[in-house]
C-alpha cells in the first residue's frame, strides 16, 4: 500500500533472493521514470521473476507475461476494487492476502467460508507485548516517555493523524523536550526526501521520528519502541492496532501512549475503539480486534464494495445461516451434488410445559443464552453437564426446566430416526416421518410387527401408537421410550 513498505520489501526480497537466479524489481512512485519503464518491459517478456510494487502494479501500462501468484501485503489499504484489479490480473492466479487487522468484509469472507484463513498465533521467540495506555494528552508524561526511550539507547515514534497537526508538535517538541534530536516525515513530501528521512531515522541518526500515519504499514525498525499516537480518537481501531505495531519488534518492552484532547469530550464509538485496544494489548490480538471491528461496523457487502455496515433487516444471525447455506449449495452444485439439506428442527407436542421460568433465571439474555445452548445439546452427556450447571448456578431444577431438558433429549433421538413431527395424546400418539423416509426401512418393520398389538403403519406412512397416557409425566415417558427406539433401529443400518 505505501512506497516505505514496498522498498523495505524490495530491499528485503533482494537480500533473500540475492544467491539465486531470480531477478527482483521494484515499482512505485520512488523509482525513476527509465527503471519503471525497464521493469514493465521485463514483466511482458518474462526476464524479471518478482515485482515489489505499490498500487503502481495495477496500472493498465504493467503486464505480465504469465502471473501465477500475487501476495497483498497490509490487505486492509486497499479497496474492493482494487482488489477485483489484481484477480482479474489473470483468472486462475493463486492470491494470499496478508493482514493483522482484515476489515470487516474480508473477516466476514473468511468465517463464512468463501476464502481459506490460516491464523498464525504464535509470536516470535523472546518478543513482549506493547503496554499500551490512553490518557489525556499531557506535556510532563509525553517529554518522559521520550526521554525515557532515548536514554535506554532507543527510538520513538510520534504519530498525528492530520498534516495540519504537525507544526504545533515541532514546536512543542523543539520548547519543551530540546534533549531530543527529530525529524520530520509525511506522504507529501518528495520520493527523495522521503527516502532520506526513513533512511536516517532506520540508521539511527534521529532519536525521533514526527509523521503521518504513513509509517503504519509494516516498517521494521527494531530500535524504536516507544510510540505516542496524538488525537487518537481519530483514528480507526485496526488503524491504531497497526500503529502500535511499528513498535515491540524486539526483545525490548515497547510502551504505547494513546494520547485524547483533554478538554474535548469523546464520542461514544471512539471511546469503545480506545478500550478495546487497550485490553487487547497481548500478542497476536489482530484477529479478535477484527472480530471486534466487525461486530462494531457490520460485515459489509460481499458483492458490492462496501467494505463496512450492518445487515439490519434480518439480523446477523439469520443472515450468516443464509450465507453459510448459500456457500455451501454453490459448493455442493459445483461438484455436481444435490441441494443442501438445511437445519430442521422436529416438532414435538406432548402437553407438557416446557420452559426456563423467570423466577428461576430472571436475566432475559443468560435465559437466551441457556436456551441456545440446550438446541445444541446434541448428547445425553452435554445435557446432563447442562442440566449439573444449572443446579449448581440457580438452584434445584423446577418441573417445566426438567420437562425442557426431557424434550431436547427427545428432539435429539427425533433427528437421528428422521422424525418431523409427534403428537402425543390421551389415547395414542402420531410420529410423522421425514420426507415419508426411514433410515432403515428394515428395521422399523421388524419393530413395527414386535409391537404389532399398538403399532402400526398408517397408509398416509404415518406411524400410530395406541395407549392410555392420561398425565403430562405420562406422554413425556412415553415420547421418550418410543423415539428411543425408533433412534436405535434407525441407528442400527
Amino acid at each position: 500500500p505505501t512506497t516505505l513498505l514496498a522498498r523495505q520489501h524490495f530491499k528485503t526480497f533482494s537480500e533473500r533472493f540475492a544467491g539465486w537466479p531470480v531477478k527482483v524489481r521494484h515499482l512505485s512512485r520512488m523509482v525513476t521514470a527509465k527503471d519503471a519503464a525497464e521493469t514493465r518491459a521485463g514483466l511482458k517478456d518474462g526476464s524479471f521473476e518478482i515485482v515489489v510494487g505499490t498500487h503502481a502494479v495495477l496500472s493498465d501500462q504493467v503486464g505480465f507475461k504469465d502471473l501465477g501468484l500475487v501476495i497483498v501485503d497490509e490487505e486492509q489499504h486497499f479497496g474492493v476494487k482494487h482488489k477485483e484489479k489484481l484477480k482479474s490480473l489473470r483468472a486462475d492466479v493463486h492470491l494470499l492476502t496478508l493482514t493483522a487487522t482484515p476489515i470487516p468484509r474480508t473477516l466476514q469472507m473468511a468465517l463464512s467460508g468463501i476464502r481459506e484463513m490460516s491464523i498464525i498465533a504464535t509470536p516470535p521467540v523472546d518478543r513482549l507485548a506493547v503496554r499500551t495506555y490512553v490518557t489525556p494528552w499531557d506535556p510532563v508524561l509525553v517529554r518522559e516517555a521520550l526521554l525515557r526511550e532515548k536514554y535506554r539507547g532507543g527510538q520513538a515514534y510520534y504519530v498525528v493523524p492530520r498534516l495540519s497537526d504537525l507544526p504545533d508538535i515541532e514546536q512543542f517538541l523543539r520548547e519543551k523536550v530540546p534533549e531530543i534530536k527529530f525529524v520530520v516525515g509525511h506522504g507529501q513530501m518528495s520520493p527523495t526526501q522521503l527516502e532520506d528521512v526513513m533512511s536516517a531515522f532506520y540508521d539511527g541518526s534521529y532519536d525521533l521520528l514526527l509523521s503521518t500515519t504513513i509509517v503504519e504499514s509494516g516498517l521494521d525498525v527494531p530500535t524504536a519502541n516507544t510510540l505516542i499516537v496524538h488525537k487518537a480518537d481519530m483514528f480507526g481501531l485496526a488503524q491504531l492496532h497497526q500503529i502500535r505495531g511499528r513498535i515491540g519488534r524486539a526483545k525490548a518492552r515497547a510502551f504505547a501512549y494513546l494520547t485524547t484532547p483533554p478538554n474535548k469530550p469523546m464520542s461514544l464509538s471512539s471511546e469503545r475503539r480506545l478500550q478495546v485496544l487497550q485490553s487487547l494489548d497481548n500478542l497476536g490480538a489482530g484477529f479478535q480486534l477484527a472480530s471486534h471491528d466487525l461486530d462494531q461496523r457490520g460485515g459489509g457487502n460481499l458483492l458490492g464494495d462496501e467494505q463496512s455496515g450492518h445487515i439490519r433487516e434480518v439480523g446477523v444471525e439469520l443472515y450468516q445461516q443464509m450465507l453459510e447455506d448459500a456457500v455451501a449449495e454453490l459448493r455442493q452444485a459445483g461438484e455436481g451434488g444435490g441441494t443442501v439439506d438445511r437445519g430442521w428442527s422436529p416438532a414435538i407436542n406432548v402437553g407438557a410445559a416446557v420452559l426456563i421460568p423467570e423466577e428461576y433465571v430472571p436475566d432475559l439474555n443468560v435465559r437466551l443464552s441457556l436456551y441456545r445452548r440446550l438446541s445444541d445439546a446434541e448428547n445425553s452427556e452435554t445435557r446432563e453437564a447442562l442440566a449439573a450447571e444449572l443446579i449448581d448456578r440457580f438452584g434445584p431444577l423446577p418441573d417445566e426446566a426438567k420437562q425442557l431438558l426431557r424434550i431436547v433429549g427427545i428432539k435429539a433421538n427425533c433427528k437421528t430416526a428422521c422424525i418431523e413431527r409427534i403428537d402425543i395424546g390421551p389415547k395414542g400418539a402420531v410420529l410423522t416421518l421425514r420426507n415419508n423416509a426411514f433410515p432403515n426401512p428394515m428395521g422399523l418393520v421388524g419393530l413395527i410387527q414386535k409391537n404389532h398389538a399398538f403399532w402400526k403403519i398408517r397408509p398416509d406412512q404415518k406411524i400410530v401408537v395406541k395407549g392410555e397416557w392420561d398425565t403430562a409425566a405420562d406422554r413425556l415417558k412415553v415420547a421418550e421410550r418410543i423415539t428411543a427406539d425408533l433412534a436405535r433401529v434407525a441407528g442400527a443400518v
